[in-house]
């Protein structure tokens, strides 16, 4: 059985910034879960950031200029959390390559966790199209994202992979 790596907010798990969860009521995330399959993980969380925490966003570039030394992660403050999310990212690679995901299914508009979407650093709400720094790592790593919304694609990659591979 292949795991599923996933954002640790996704669920029950009162694990965001606000200290809240992101809730799932669909029938795969249920069957994943009770075939112990998930491997849910909180990067900031992982790298010591409080819960509840101040909102952060991306400033000055993408996740990659980030990871390149070129934007920031700022708290709403103006606090510079660049450091924390560099650690956060790294701790979800170390979890990737110690479980060998199939896939990860990552909750969208977070500067960690965004595969498709994050906000635009103008802390106005606006989201562009983009990742979060750990999101962009796993993807260096070869990991599939997909989104709560997208899980029956991501049931249909898993499926296939265990067809291809078994046991």
């Amino acid at each position: 059985m292949l795991p599923v790596f996933a954002s640790g907010c996704l669920g029950l798990a009162r694990l965001r910034w606000d200290g809240r969860s992101v809730p799932i009521d669909d029938p795969i995330w249920s069957r994943w879960q009770a075939e112990g399959r998930l491997v849910q993980f909180c990067p900031e969380v992982a790298a010591g950031l409080p819960i509840p925490r101040e909102p952060a966003e991306i400033v000055g570039g993408t996740a990659a200029d980030v990871l390149d030394g070129t934007a920031r992660v700022l708290g709403r403050t103006g606090t510079d959390l660049t450091d924390a999310f560099l650690r956060a990212a790294e701790l979800g690679v170390q979890q990737i390559r110690q479980h060998r995901p199939a896939l990860a299914v990552l909750v969208d508009r977070s500067p960690s966790c965004g595969s498709t979407t994050v906000y635009d650093g103008t802390f106005t709400g606006t989201r562009v199209p983009g990742r979060g720094l750990s999101a962009e790592l796993l993807v260096r790593e070869g990991v599939p994202l997909f989104t709560p919304a997208t899980l029956a694609d991501a049931a249909d990659l898993v499926q296939r992979a265990e067809t291809a591979s078994p046991g």
